[in-house]
């Protein structure tokens, strides 16, 4: 099946009773994991719809959600700080196989190393840690955030890890020796409201093209009125070997829009999804084009977004309770 964003399409979806948050597919591809606004982690199987939710583990909301490599287990990173381990492909709801007291407040991001060896892990505590899959045992801090950490991501190549954080500092640490290597500027994502005195926007989501060549972060900018949510989605792209910015791309005439994660498809063209008050979009890029050159409107704001192994479904989640399947593709 080729890869043909202008063919998109909603296939399935479910509902939950609580909006849902973040959302994540297991390597198999057999389920989509979803944190809503309870306190409890919810699958479900993508050939019929069955929903299995996991709970005791959390006493907040699931933030965000990764599954090890070889699909064994989901690990959930909550609004409490705590990491839990469950059994991905339990028959009926499992106990949490191990629960890690992880960060001081909010996880707000989880990704493992492409060897599925560590978990890395950033928050509201302004710290980024690395652990061991494993076990849970901890490996490593990175401390030289000031502010709320947004997202982590490994770099494919496993040595480095990238942070970024809610005034728009995006890092990049060497795994090996905890230092950090260097800054792309994403100062743009950021804004300060001196009359409701507020920071707002920061590094939403990040994503290091196939060929290696580009990393992108996507937030909003020009929040005018931040309490109000005037602002629009934007995505940076720089020059990975310079840090150079290259694209600063607005998604023009989405009000109220922010982009909360990215990633590259097979094809080297980079999805966003963005939700707000305008609604949900997926949003696509090219590495040289001035603003997303193909957007496909969702049926309901929407909060993340997952690529399925197959590089063609995406599952999103919404504030309107459903977990949705798009299809990049024609059927």
């Amino acid at each position: 099946m080729a890869l043909d964003i202008k063919q998109a399409h909603v296939t399935q979806q479910w509902t939950h009773d609580r909006p849902l948050v973040c959302c994540r597919f297991d390597p198999q591809g057999r389920y989509v994991f979803c944190g809503a606004q309870d306190e409890a982690l919810h699958r479900f199987a993508l050939a019929d719809g069955t929903k299995v939710s996991y709970t005791g583990g959390h006493e907040a909301w699931i933030r965000t959600v990764a599954c090890t490599r070889d699909g064994s287990y989901v690990i959930s990173g909550g609004a409490d700080g705590r990491l839990v381990w469950w059994e991905a492909a339990a028959s009926e709801a499992p106990p949490p196989a191990r629960t890690v007291e992880a960060h001081h407040g909010w996880i707000r991001s989880i990704d493992l190393s492409p060897d599925g060896s560590m978990l890395v892990t950033g928050g509201n505590d302004t710290l980024v840690r690395l652990w061991n899959t494993a076990d849970g045992a901890p490996i490593k801090e990175f401390a030289g955030h000031e502010r709320d950490v947004y997202t982590v991501l490994f770099h494919p190549g496993g040595e480095f890890i990238l942070s970024g954080d809610l005034m728009g500092k995006l890092k990049q640490w060497n795994v090996a020796t905890g230092e950090l290597v260097r800054e792309f500027d994403a100062s743009t994502l950021h804004n300060y409201n001196g009359g409701q005195q507020v920071d707002f926007g920061g590094v939403r989501g990040i994503a290091v093209s196939p060929d290696g060549q580009f990393l992108t972060a996507g937030g909003l900018h020009k929040a005018t009125n931040p309490l109000g949510a005037v602002h629009e989605p934007l995505s940076l792209v720089f020059n990975w070997e310079t840090a150079e910015l290259l694209k600063s791309q607005v998604s023009d005439g989405i009000t109220k829009g922010v982009i909360w994660r990215m990633q590259y498809l097979s094809d080297g063209t980079a999805m966003a999804v963005c939700g707000g008050g305008s609604g949900g979009f997926l949003l696509f890029y090219t590495a040289d084009g001035d603003k997303d050159f193909h957007r496909f409107k969702l049926p309901n704001l929407a909060r993340d977004m997952d690529l399925h192994p197959d590089g063609i479904q995406v599952a999103t989640a919404h504030y309107d309770k459903h977990v949705r399947i798009t299809r990049l593709a024609a059927d």
